[in-house]
């Protein structure tokens, strides 16, 4: 029948939030250091860190047609304001506008002046007046150059990168440097280094178009937001404004350009008409000479006021179509921009209008959309499907006004035919006078027509007005957006915060120590029948303050005693008990346990002898004096007797048997029934039988010795025991059937870095159902303890 073995449940543990106040607490310092460090770093970046300013401004828009028409009536718009917008942002960024707009401001030469930690731009100061002789138009130095006084008629100047090669001129003296000849006039002031460079034009184009930005100031409105940074915040206003204005410039000479093109258009067609008229005069005169005629009859005269009013309409009709087939020619070239030309007697209405200034805008967004994406990308072929579907609109209202003027002109010669006929019945000579006259007369016409249209042209040309007008000019702001010292202190404030708590929490997860009983109740079910606290003082080698037990009111010895006092519980129907003190590796306090253990058994009166049983590093013996050249290693191995072995420390009462010489096979001699009598000898005439083993870890010497205990005791050192440390007693228990272990804490310090976040019964001083401990934390300044460290209000309390 097997037996089964019931699992042991793990102990309830529960996040303690006020452990975690502890842990981040006891490192306060910590959290101050990154805090500290970080303020410094934002300390220094704000003091190195040249400003930025930024200053704002505003257009509005007309809600106008772009073209130009040279009709009375303009054509009502319903625009898309932010597709006007982008597509007017995209003028104003345009090099012919930020150009015109640096030409304004005095650019050629920059003037900075230098300090410890920074150089300062002067503009729009000048310091000291630099004239320029004599400059190549491109290739020029622009370098830049440093100058200080010398004395009252002279001044050092040398190229700032280079201040060992100083050259000292006297003021108003000729320098040629670099494809340039320039003279210093002013004096400089003195105590003060000044630098200056020389520019061109197109070196402020990019600073310009680089800090500009400009967007919607509102929804659904024709209100533009523009907006410049710049190190300089005059210049950044100043820029701005020159912007705008050569904006607004090259806005009407745009809107003018229409009208122009009517007018060019109209003067091509009244030179021909002129000469034309001119032919015709001439033809008409020379025929009246020729033939003697003085007049016609007013049938006569009613058939030329017939024909010269068909021809003239017909003429009329040929130039609108000309202005058409214009306009079809520019929306089938794929142009940049479509103006309508000509627009006669309101043949062109605005719904075609509307068309134009709706392709205009889309063919502006095209190019914006070009400078952000590849042609093939998406946004770009949707915005040209848009373009060929108002281009197909428009192609097919142009047809539409084509067919119609063909149509007229078509019925136009057919009355002109009609009129040609009815001539038939007047004689020769009249019909050919006729034909002059009426020639005659619809040049004339013609010419009249062509003469009022361009005057209409003219006067609307001289009344554009921009579409685009100033609302709020910009001005300097002296406030710097960046950098931004609130927001620099207050980003350190909170990455010095996370900083620190960050190194407290890495320094936790990457320690694989054990530091409390929490920790060691997570990791196994064995069960802890005390915590023994940090010894107060110096430990030297022979750990023979420990065994005095110099301070029996201290915590430390309070806590040793705790020990002793659950010992009872283990093994509890055995008078004599024999105790195994082992821990995983050395340096974990085995030996200082034990030595404190044998201590405080002693002064309770119990019969304890202790055994050093690490045959191959015991140390044991130098807290009894003993030279270790007899020993058990003797006694085992049968070169002596146990009464030559046995050593008695008459002060604290403890007998004790050294681990004496080291063996060549330790660990056979333990495994010997030599020591199983050893044992059971000293069973019989002891209380507690202390035995020191060698670590469990590192060697198995200490096995036997377990397995013939009553108790063991696994020593887990705050500290120094990693994790791992936790699970060795319970892999004994259940490899070897033992159920008689249990584990020590040795040297708690309470340190609350290392503490663990969670909290269970044991924590809270009850221990379990079978033992009771506490780790004596929490209990400072009671004045139950001789080493309590108390706070410093505690000191003004009355003895």
């Amino acid at each position: 029948m097997t037996e089964t073995v019931q699992e042991k449940k793990g102990i309830s543990q529960s996040i303690d939030f006020y452990k975690i106040f502890r842990v981040f607490l006891s490192r306060w310092y910590w959290i101050a250091a990154t805090v500290g460090i970080a303020s410094c770093i934002a300390w220094l970046y704000l003091w190195y860190t040249p400003p930025i300013y930024q200053t704002g401004a505003s257009l509005k828009l007309e809600d106008s047609d772009r073209s130009v028409s040279t009709g009375n009536q303009m054509a009502a718009q319903n625009y898309n304001y932010t597709d006007k917008i982008q597509a007017e942002s995209f003028t104003i960024r345009s090099n012919e506008v930020i150009s015109n707009a640096v030409k304004t401001l005095d650019y050629k030469i920059s003037y900075y002046l230098k300090g410890r930690v920074r150089t300062t731009e002067l503009y729009p100061n000048v310091p000291f007046v630099i004239e320029i002789i004599k400059q190549d138009s491109v290739n020029f130095d622009r370098s830049l150059y440093e100058v200080t006084a010398a004395d009252e008629q002279h001044f050092n100047l040398y190229l700032a990168e280079n201040d060992k090669h100083k050259t000292v001129y006297q003021y108003g003296q000729r320098i040629s440097i670099g494809n340039m000849i320039f003279r210093i006039k002013d004096k400089i002031p003195a105590n003060s280094k000044y630098q200056f460079k020389f520019n061109s034009k197109e070196d402020f184009i990019g600073r310009a178009m680089g800090g500009l930005y400009i967007g919607e100031a509102a929804r659904f409105t024709n209100v533009m937001s523009l907006s410049q940074t710049d190190g300089n915040a005059v210049f950044a206003a100043d820029i701005l404004n020159a912007i705008m204005k050569e904006y607004v410039k090259y806005d009407i000479i745009q809107r003018r350009r229409s009208a122009k093109q009517t007018v060019d258009f109209i003067d091509n067609q009244l030179n021909f008409i002129d000469t034309e008229a001119g032919k015709s005069g001439s033809s008409l005169a020379n025929f009246k000479t020729q033939n003697k005629l003085v007049d016609m009859s007013s049938s006569t005269s009613m058939t030329v006021g017939k024909l010269s009013d068909f021809e003239k309409q017909k003429t009329e009709l040929k130039l609108k179509q000309l202005g058409i087939k214009q306009l079809q020619e520019q929306v089938n070239s794929n142009k940049s921009k479509v103006e309508i030309g000509l627009d006669l007697e309101g043949d062109i209405n605005s719904g075609l209008g509307l068309l134009v200034n709706q392709l205009n805008t889309l063919l502006a967004n095209r190019e914006i959309k070009l400078g952000q994406f590849n042609s093939d990308s998406q946004p770009v072929k949707q915005i040209e499907q848009q373009i060929a579907n108002v281009k197909a609109s428009i192609r097919s209202s142009v047809d539409g006004m084509l067919r119609q003027n063909e149509q007229t002109i078509a019925y136009l010669d057919q009355q002109i035919a009609g009129v040609t006929r009815s001539m038939s019945t007047i004689p020769v000579k009249e019909q050919n006078f006729v034909k002059l006259q009426t020639n005659f007369e619809v040049n004339n016409k013609v010419r009249s027509y062509l003469s009022e249209k361009k005057l209409e042209a003219e006067m609307n040309a001289a009344a554009v007005v921009s579409a685009a007008s100033i609302v709020n000019p910009a001005y300097p702001s002296y406030f710097a957006i960046s950098p931004n010292s609130n927001k620099a202190y207050s980003t350190a404030l909170m990455l010095g915060l996370a900083s620190g708590f960050g190194l407290i929490l890495l320094v936790r997860f990457l320690n694989p120590y054990i530091y409390d009983k929490e920790t060691v109740e997570g990791l196994t079910h064995t069960p802890i029948i005390g915590v023994i606290r940090k010894f107060p003082d110096f430990i030297d080698q022979d750990s023979k303050q420990a065994l005095s037990l110099s301070k029996p009111k201290s915590v430390f010895a309070e806590s040793i005693r705790s020990v002793r006092t659950n010992l009872s519980f283990l093994a509890s129907h055995k008078a004599s008990k024999i105790i195994c003190i082992t821990s995983e590796i050395s340096g974990e306090g085995k030996s200082f346990v034990t030595v404190n253990l044998a201590s405080t058994l002693a002064l309770i009166e119990k019969r304890v002898v202790l055994i050093a049983a690490d045959l191959r590093k015991s140390k044991l013996h130098r807290a009894f004096g003993n030279d270790n050249k007899k020993g058990l290693s003797s006694l085992l191995s049968g070169q002596a007797k146990l009464e030559d072995v046995l050593t008695h420390d008459g002060v604290h009462n403890i007998d004790f048997i050294p681990s004496g010489p080291v063996p060549p096979n330790p660990s056979e001699l333990l495994h010997t029934e030599a020591m199983k009598a050893l044992l059971r000898q000293l069973e019989k005439d002891y209380d507690y039988v202390l035995v020191d083993t060698a670590p469990v870890g590192l060697v198995s010497d200490a096995i036997p010795l377990i397995r013939s205990s009553d108790v063991n005791l696994f020593v887990i050192r705050s500290g120094v025991s990693q994790q791992r440390a936790a699970n060795i007693p319970e892999r004994l228990s259940r490899e070897y059937g033992l159920s008689n272990l249990a584990i020590v804490l040795n040297a708690f310090g309470d340190d609350a870095l290392y503490s663990n976040y969670y909290t269970t019964d044991y924590s809270r001083g009850g221990g379990n159902s079978t033992y009771y401990y506490s780790d004596y934390s929490g209990y400072s300044g009671s004045g139950y303890y001789d080493d309590e460290n108390r706070r410093w209000w505690q000191f003004w309390k009355k003895k």
